[in-house]
């Protein structure tokens, strides 16, 4: 495989014809090298469009739904990050680029370990690689200006939406699969949310995922 060529395949024919037109995110995409965050086993496979399996039930997110992702919150230099479902880091590093600090949850030990060793390796100090339930968030870190939930849940989960920032953005992949739909939800004040649906897709769900614990708009 040439990692380079394969790489602007990747994003040619598959980002931007998925109306990702943001210079940044796409540069970020060319930047970060995807590869060097997917099993050694599964290497060859780094750039396809597909969930990129981890083991444990875990799966990386396909290349396009991360690059929406980026695009759908702009993070910014000063703002907190929390991500739930580090996977293989791959997200976290993204994220890490934009923001002033991210803190990633994971439930899998292994995962978690190898995570932090993946970013360790590419020198990337601003992520907190947590092991526990995500679901529940980080209070002890918030409340955060941005809040991305790497993988699929049924429901919004209400512990998340208590520790974002007024003015803050969570994405989610909700539903039940096949029919589940990427959104950006947004506290527009202390009390009130506002939810925009980006697509369909479809997205394994997290461990603790599938609860019926979401907020009701």
């Amino acid at each position: 495989m040439n990692p380079e060529k394969a790489r602007f395949n990747m994003l040619e024919q598959q980002i931007r014809p998925w109306r990702v037109v943001d210079a940044d995110v796409l540069g970020l995409l060319s930047l970060v090298k995807r590869e060097e965050f997917v099993p050694a086993e599964r290497r060859a496979f780094a750039f396809a469009d597909i969930q990129m399996p981890l083991g444990f039930g875990a799966a990386m997110l396909t290349p396009k739904v991360e690059a929406q992702i980026l695009q759908a919150l702009k993070v910014r230099k000063n703002e907190k990050v929390l991500e739930v479902g580090t996977g293989s880091g791959y997200m976290a590093a993204l994220l890490a680029a934009h923001a002033d600090h991210v803190w990633s949850v994971e439930i899998v030990p292994e995962l978690a370990a190898k995570a932090r060793e993946n970013l360790e390796r590419r020198h990337i100090a601003n992520v907190s690689v947590e092991t526990g339930d995500g679901m529940t968030g980080l209070p002890a870190h918030g409340p955060f200006d941005v809040i991305v939930v790497s993988g699929g849940v049924s429901d919004v989960p209400k512990e998340l939406l208590a520790q974002l920032k007024v003015g803050g953005r969570l994405f989610a992949i909700v539903g039940t699969a096949p029919r589940m739909t990427a959104q950006v939800t947004t506290r527009a004040t202390e009390d009130g949310f506002r939810s925009v649906g980006l697509f369909e897709t479809e997205a394994a769900l997290l461990c603790n995922g599938s609860a019926k614990q979401g907020f009701v708009f």
